[in-house]
């Protein structure tokens, strides 16, 4: 479904000049309004007048998150917080958060971006929606309401957690869609699974993923449990929140749309900056064509992506690949280039996992330690006869945590430990997501 067709087939003449005169119009607000982006363009040399297509804009320098810290808490803003109607806050966990603000013209934008989002994803007017992402100051929450509303939807603000009522809610409303983080996604598909209860008496139909990375191994372990087809939806808080991309329901798999009339990417080299070829991977940057109260000039997202132009019936508009990694995930473990999504690739080889996993990072020597928290797959032992009230106690483990050791090794170069946990007992962070990699390493080196 098309949720405004006429910008989402645009063509990609017109789409440039619009982008063009909306990059112009940001780069003069945020020129005569944020010192901090005056100073960046002086040091550069280059005024807003410069940059007179889309196509120039890597002659600016990154705006990265230590510049949105540095400047905490309003300090990117174009306007007095007396015209900003909304403030919200990203989820780190160390430190100042950072801060975003939104006009009334901006909350208006997140509501379209994300009512697109849910569209491609296959949600239509008078479908209840079941929100199962956190309110309050994580973007999420609020932005899949409003987005949902627009788009004419009947929602649940149910929020995350309590996962016994969200059953009930789900079985006694009908409702057809769900939105949730993955991993929140697979606990409501594997209790659904304990209670022995029917599927067949729920009515999802799709489900919309996201704010957290997930593989094609955790797409199906979800859809199979909730018989629905999940899609990712894909935002950060600095840019606007959920609804920067969103697959296709139809196009499982081949990339997300990017809503490029309102959010410019670009990919460049990890490590020099300099502007990479479609198809080629590298860190994706974006530049808000149209916010208002924070706008944000080639923003380092830090995902490690790929961007396609593959012309559809569908959409004009450019894909991004699935997140590779990020950039600053990328670890170096004793001389071995490691990402944690490696792990998650050699997970479907193994029926006795869930996809649900974690890497913790340690360093009790001189040297980095890794182990890998993931968790079971009870229905495969319950099938077998085997217990699993005690991982630490039986053959049929032991003999499991050795075989993914060796799979590991040998795929990845690295021993590590493997430790197994009980499905849903992974600690999540307070927002509900389930954070990949723990890193309790010291600071200083």
């Amino acid at each position: 479904m098309l949720f405004n067709p006429e910008i989402e087939l645009m063509s990609i003449e017109k789409l440039r000049q619009i982008q063009n005169e909306r990059l112009q119009n940001t780069l003069r607000r945020v020129y005569e309004n944020v010192p901090f982006y005056k100073n960046t363009f002086d040091q550069a040399g280059i005024q807003p007048a410069d940059i007179k297509t889309v196509h120039d804009l890597h002659r600016l320098p990154f705006t990265k998150k230590e510049h949105l810290r540095d400047n905490y808490p309003f300090g990117l803003f174009t306007m007095p917080t007396s015209e900003v109607r909304r403030l919200h806050c990203s989820s780190g966990t160390t430190g100042k958060p950072i801060v975003v603000g939104y006009t009334q013209n901006d909350l208006n934008l997140f509501s379209e971006v994300v009512a697109r989002s849910l569209a491609a994803a296959g949600c239509m007017p008078g479908m209840k929606l079941q929100n199962a992402y956190g309110y309050g100051l994580f973007t999420g929450g609020l932005g899949i309401h409003y987005g949902a509303e627009k788009l004419g939807m009947t929602v649940v603000p149910i929020s995350g957690g309590g996962t016994e009522k969200q059953l009930m809610l789900l079985k006694d409303f009908q409702a057809e869609a769900l939105t949730a983080t993955p991993s929140y996604a697979l606990t409501i598909a594997e209790e659904l699974k304990r209670r022995g209860e029917d599927i067949r008496d729920y009515n999802l139909k799709v489900g919309i993923l996201g704010a957290e990375p997930w593989s094609e191994a955790l797409r199906k372990e979800v859809e199979q449990g909730l018989d629905f087809k999940a899609s990712n939806i894909y935002g950060l808080s600095e840019i606007i929140g959920p609804g920067v991309s969103n697959e296709d329901v139809d196009e499982q798999g081949t990339g997300s749309y990017i809503w490029e009339d309102h959010f410019f990417p670009e990919i460049v080299d990890r490590y020099t900056g300099e502007p990479l070829p479609y198809g080629e991977p590298g860190v994706l940057v974006l530049t808000t064509l149209t916010k208002e109260a924070m706008p944000m000039i080639r923003y380092w997202t830090g995902d490690i992506t790929t961007l396609t132009y593959e012309y559809s019936e569908k959409r004009t508009m450019i894909k991004m690949g699935p997140i590779i990694g990020r950039a600053d995930d990328m670890m170096i473990i004793r001389g071995v280039n490691f990402f944690h999504t490696q792990v998650a690739d050699l997970i479907p080889d193994f029926p006795e996992l869930s996809a649900n996993y974690q890497v913790k990072l340690t360093r009790p020597t001189n040297m980095d330690a890794v182990e890998v928290g993931i968790e079971i797959n009870p229905d495969f032992f319950t099938k077998k006869g085997i217990s699993c009230e005690h991982l630490d106690h039986h053959e049929s483990f032991d003999k499991l945590v050795g075989r993914l050791q060796k799979k590991i090794r040998d795929n990845i170069g690295l021993g590590m430990a493997v430790k197994l946990y009980q499905l849903g007992d992974l600690p999540k962070s307070d927002g509900g997501k389930l954070n990949r990699i723990i890193d309790l390493r010291p600071q200083n080196g």
